[in-house]
């Protein structure tokens, strides 16, 4: 996977994490307000839309209710003054007054632009954050490039989410096969066979075109579909370029050509267009499982053994399931010392993993970060990549219960579990449950 593609799914997992924080908050009365500006909108028609409803905010009877809303509406004013315009991808800002668990009321103020142009225009004051315009772009996230091939021409395309798009097509007029000729039969043969390959290099040339750039492909997935044999003649031919070859997901014979044959073309993958993401992960995860079972050496699983392989430059791609919850604590050890430690949350509620065992002093905790995002900031420096899975699949399931939910496929061989380590460096329990508490948001 290229830096492109792993800096894009770092992206992804983010907004999932912002997603899942934001639609588990509350406020009371109509303190929340989630506003969604799409490339094209304007700064300064939104700032009158908020003077205007600072005014009309001001005659909410319920005091504690107006206060809130005129806090959360002056906050949203506040994070509109750091554009100018509206960035390239649009502008998404939350601003209001939530409730913590304690039940006590937490300012927040959000404002960012999309990892990907969003199309959505809204603003609405609630006593929740709306984020379907967000959950939208991660349901989109998703391209796949199809070409549709027949003796008449060939068609390109593309979905995305719910939304096809025709990128280009183009027609042709290839000589039929036939039996008449006589003595130069051999000769119309010979030129029906150039005009085929002919054809073939415009369709293969085309393609890389429209479906590569910055020397990448643009999709995640490529499908041929038609309803001959020139689908499988591309697939085989050198003129295919072979990066496309191995993005290539789907062969799919259609009856038509055309639109018509693209329609039928999505119709007929939307199971792989489903599961490639699935299958992509399982493939990864089942080449650790191919290196543990045939003991190479060259991996890592559990959380202990992998951030040691990567505090050595070992890894080369580290996996880690999406929704581990662990946390990265530094303490203030001993002499000034700083200690790192990684705590399950059932580890974090034990003081006794806070008290140096040597001197029985206790420790004091400097700094507190969900060791995914933490991963996020470093795995670049370690001179790893970092590949996120889910527990979806049967090999994800898998790798989360009896894994840890962390692994590594390494450089070169070493045995991991013989490398020095300071025992009171707290690193997470192998041995303990994984649990997915959805109970848990952050801010």
């Amino acid at each position: 996977m290229s830096s492109t593609d792993v800096d894009q799914q770092i992206e992804i997992w983010k907004m999932k994490r912002l997603i899942k924080s934001l639609s588990l908050a509350r406020g009371s009365g109509t303190s929340m307000i989630s506003l969604v500006m799409p490339p094209k909108d304007q700064i300064s028609i939104m700032n009158n839309t908020l003077t205007n409803e600072y005014g009309t905010a001001s005659n909410i009877k319920s005091r504690v209710n107006r206060l809130s809303v005129l806090s959360a509406i002056t906050s949203a004013q506040q994070c509109l003054k750091h554009y100018s315009r509206v960035p390239p991808k649009g502008l998404v800002v939350y601003c209001g007054t939530i409730l913590t668990d304690e039940g006590k009321e937490k300012k927040v103020s959000i404002h960012f632009e999309p990892f990907k142009p969003i199309n959505t225009s809204l603003y609405l004051c609630d006593n929740k954050f709306h984020v379907e315009a967000l959950q939208e772009l991660l349901d989109n996230d998703s391209s796949f490039g199809f070409i549709i091939i027949d003796g008449n021409g060939c068609l390109y395309g593309r979905v995305t989410g719910n939304n096809r798009e025709v990128l280009t097509h183009f027609s042709v007029d290839l000589p039929k096969k036939h039996g008449r000729g006589g003595q130069s039969a051999q000769r119309f043969g010979r030129i029906r066979e150039e005009k085929r390959h002919h054809y073939l290099r415009k369709v293969a040339e085309t393609a890389t075109q429209v479906f590569i750039s910055n020397n990448r492909v643009n999709d995640t997935g490529i499908i041929l579909a038609g309803s001959a044999e020139f689908k499988n003649d591309l697939m085989k031919s050198d003129l295919f370029d072979p990066r496309m070859r191995a993005k290539v997901v789907n062969i799919v014979d259609v009856s038509y050509g055309g639109v018509n044959g693209f329609d039928q073309a999505i119709s007929l993958s939307q199971e792989c267009l489903s599961n490639v993401k699935l299958v992509q992960e399982t493939k990864l995860i089942e080449k650790l499982f191919d290196e543990i079972s045939l003991d190479t050496g060259k991996y890592a699983y559990g959380i202990q053994d992998t951030l040691r392989a990567l505090d050595m430059g070992a890894v080369e791609t580290l996996i880690v399931w999406e929704s581990l919850d662990v946390n990265r604590v530094m303490l203030n050890g001993p002499d000034g010392i700083e200690v790192e430690r990684f705590f399950t949350p059932a580890q974090e509620a034990d003081r006794s993993n806070y008290v140096d065992k040597e001197t029985g002093a206790e420790l004091e905790v400097k700094e507190k970060m969900p060791m995914l995002e933490w991963l996020t900031e470093v795995y670049k420096e370690k001179g790893a990549t970092l590949e996120f899975v889910t527990d979806r699949s049967t090999v994800g399931s898998q790798f989360v219960k009896g894994f840890g939910g962390m692994g590594g496929l390494l450089r070169y061989k070493m045995d991991v579990t013989t490398l020095d380590g300071d025992d009171n460096d707290m690193y997470y329990d192998d041995d303990e449950e994984i649990v997915n508490d959805d109970d848990d948001y952050f801010f």
